[in-house]
């Protein structure tokens, strides 16, 4: 286990915690929670700093932490550098035991006779055979296609690289897994099936995240870093968040009744110090006082505060596409594409990564030219847009007074920094340039510059992806009470169930109504994901029956060929006599008899695939069911795990068999000819 024991760290002159004592165990999720700079990413810097990993070094100021000497770590870190090294090869480096010896065995020039026994067995005792099965899995967990496999990390944007980063993380022979903020660079099918792989880690996880859905579907416990104290919570976020209030709610009561009895003793003391008779009492009363332990008020639960205005125009439709073909260079991507915003609209927008979402967006806001049908806009339209590239579009020189001075006209610097306060934006921030913001800091202001706009449809594209939580609750309550139209793509799922009425999904090159609820989507995602793997697995059979065919055709013809070559000076010789019916049959019957052996292992080998495809598809039967996930069925999702895992092996040797059988089979009959 992890203890800590009376921890305290500074880092340049601050105190981020003091007093820190708490216990981890192997298996439990814990989620590390606490406001922006209270000292999160300092805890993972500690503990790597303890287990002799990491780029950043962390000291104790006071205390000690105790982790098991044979611990191995993996840490999801935040940047990816470009590389020529191929995806899959990047995401198999992550095991990094495997990798060492899977290289050694790949080039034995430097390797004894003994050496080469010890690493086969060592590959054995890991299970080396199953890891690049292991590596793809994970790998279309999050969301890329085996055709990507082979290409370049340096080819893949930089959220496609986090992607791969987590992949390989995941690849990790881990006891303790350290994920920093693991969904930022996932769309909703990637952050279910992370969800799934998490809960079936035997290992102790420790996640950042700001995703509140996230947290209550993976975590057992919570870690709360606030007021340079640690505090360890049991429960997902939302028991945390019922059990941290009534502990404020007490913490607010006893400072209230501290507070009257500070009053009452400082009270007497200013009465009665300068009196003989009352001054032993009033230095009784003065110590009672320096013995009080200090008590803090309750503080805000949330320091932002933000509204969105009423709009001051408003017609109906704002925008309206009809039956519109979308997409680029004229080829589209979106078919036949109707949409109304109107407003009353509560729209959010659904569909696997890469289905055409932010298209569609591009085509609503008028960024994307149509390639046919109609699209129209009220000349009341006054539009607030939130994508990644507005945030990277702010005036990196500019300050956030600066930006929205622009936008206010005459209005004093005084309504305008306290406006940008609701913002979390105060004191030197409000002054700061916007090149030294975080991307939280970033995307908040960007918001505000919407806000101050007075926009009648917000079409917002992802914008909790640099957000903490409380952000996040702030940005729902503000958009539960706009009055215009929203349309949303988000992969938080809070913040689509609490904002929109109607949920339109994108798939397949059409947008259609979705008749459900953010949880029957989560749904209909596992049932297409299981779906694409069988047709996958299909297509991989057709793939391997086809290139058996070819393998077969091209050894017949060499066949062929060597044959002629051979006979060709017989010819000029002597003709063979033909052989009667009788003795054809006898040859026939001779042939079929050598072949006899062959052909059974054939038929059986089908056989056993035929049966392990049965077993594949009612394994995922069950893993489709939701209830396997709860905590106290852990152990039946990690046999069913390991069951699938074992006859996907199964799979992948009898197809080599029945290639290697049917090859065969072919240069057996060839020989007979």
């Amino acid at each position: 286990m992890i203890e800590f024991k009376d921890v305290s760290v500074r880092r340049d002159g601050r105190e981020l915690f003091a007093g820190a004592s708490f216990q981890l165990h192997p298996g439990q999720k814990v989620g590390l929670t606490g406001n922006n700079g209270t000292g999160k990413s300092t805890l993972f810097a500690l503990l790597l700093t303890q287990m002799g990993a990491g780029d950043t070094e962390v000291t104790l100021d006071k205390g000690e932490v105790s982790i098991p000497d044979s611990w191995q770590v993996a840490h999801m870190a935040q940047e990816v550098g470009a590389s020529s090294q191929t995806a899959i090869d990047y995401v198999l480096s992550g095991d990094e035991q495997w990798y060492e010896i899977n290289a050694a065995l790949n080039d034995l020039s430097a390797v004894s006779y003994e050496q080469i026994g010890v690493l086969h067995q060592q590959f054995d005792e890991i299970d080396g055979y199953r890891t690049p099965t292991k590596a793809a899995q994970i790998m279309a967990g999050l969301g890329f296609k085996t055709s990507q496999h082979e290409l370049p990390v340096e080819g893949f944007s930089g959220g496609w690289r986090m992607r791969l980063n987590l992949a390989k993380t995941l690849m990790s022979r881990a006891d303790l897994m350290l994920l920093d903020e693991p969904t930022n660079h996932l769309d909703l099918d990637a952050i279910l099936w992370l969800e799934t792989w998490i809960n079936a880690f035997t290992g102790l996880v420790i996640v950042i995240s700001h995703d509140q859905a996230f947290l209550d579907a993976t975590v057992g416990h919570i870690l709360h870093v606030e007021q340079q104290k640690i505090t360890l919570y049991t429960g997902n976020y939302q028991q945390f968040i019922r059990t941290r209030h009534e502990r404020m709610a007490q913490q607010q009561q006893a400072f209230e009744k501290q507070q009257a009895t500070r009053a009452h003793l400082d009270d007497f003391i200013r009465r009665f110090r300068a009196k003989a008779s009352k001054a032993k009492q009033a230095q009784s009363r003065i110590k009672q006082l320096e013995r009080m332990a200090e008590l803090s008020p309750m503080m805000a639960d949330n320091p932002f505060s933000f509204r969105f205005y009423e709009p001051a125009n408003m017609s109906s439709p704002l925008i309206e596409m009809t039956q519109a073909d979308i997409g680029y260079s004229d080829t589209p991507l979106l078919y036949n594409a109707s949409v109304q915003v109107t407003p009353d609209t509560r729209l959010g927008l659904l569909g696997m990564n890469g289905a055409g979402k932010s298209t569609l967006i591009k085509a609503l806001v008028g960024e994307l030219k149509i390639l046919s049908g109609t699209y129209r806009v009220s000349d009341t339209l006054k539009l607030g847009y939130f994508n990644q590239h507005q945030m990277d579009a702010l005036d990196a020189t500019a300050t956030p007074l600066q930006m929205l001075r622009r936008l206010a006209g005459k209005t004093s610097d005084a309504d305008l920094r306290s406006f940008l306060g609701s913002f979390d934006f105060r004191g030197d921030r409000i002054d700061t340039p916007s090149k030294l913001f975080s991307g939280g800091e970033r995307a908040r202001l960007t918001l505000a510059l919407i806000v101050w706009q007075r926009p009648n449809v917000l079409v917002l594209d992802e914008p909790t992806n640099h957000l903490d939580l409380q952000m996040r609750q702030a940005l729902t309550i503000a958009l539960q009470g706009f009055q215009g139209a929203v349309v949303l793509v988000s992969h938080d799922r809070e913040l689509i169930a609490n904002v929109c009425d109607e949920l339109y999904l994108v798939h397949d090159g059409r947008i259609d109504e979705f008749k459900g609820d953010i949880s029957d989507y989560g749904k209909w995602l596992s049932d297409k994901r299981k779906q694409e793997n069988s047709a996958d697995r299909n297509t991989n059979k057709k793939k391997n029956k086809k290139e058996n065919k070819n393998i077969v055709s091209r050894e017949t013809d060499d066949s062929l060929i060597n044959n002629e070559a051979s006979t060709a000076p017989i010819k000029n010789k002597t003709t063979q006599p033909a052989l009667s019916k009788d003795e054809q049959r006898k040859l026939a019957a001779e042939q079929r008899k050598l072949t006899a052996p062959i052909r059974r292992e054939i038929e059986n080998t089908e056989k056993a695939l035929a049966k392990i495809d049965k077993q594949l598809i009612m394994l995922e039967e069950k893993l489709a069911d939701t209830d396997l996930y709860e905590e106290s069925r852990k152990a039946d999702l990690l046999k069913l795990l390991d069951e699938q895992s074992a006859l996907q092996q199964q799979h992948s040797d009898n197809e080599e068999k029945l290639l290697s059988s049917m090859t065969t089979l072919e240069e057996m009959e060839a020989g007979f000819d």
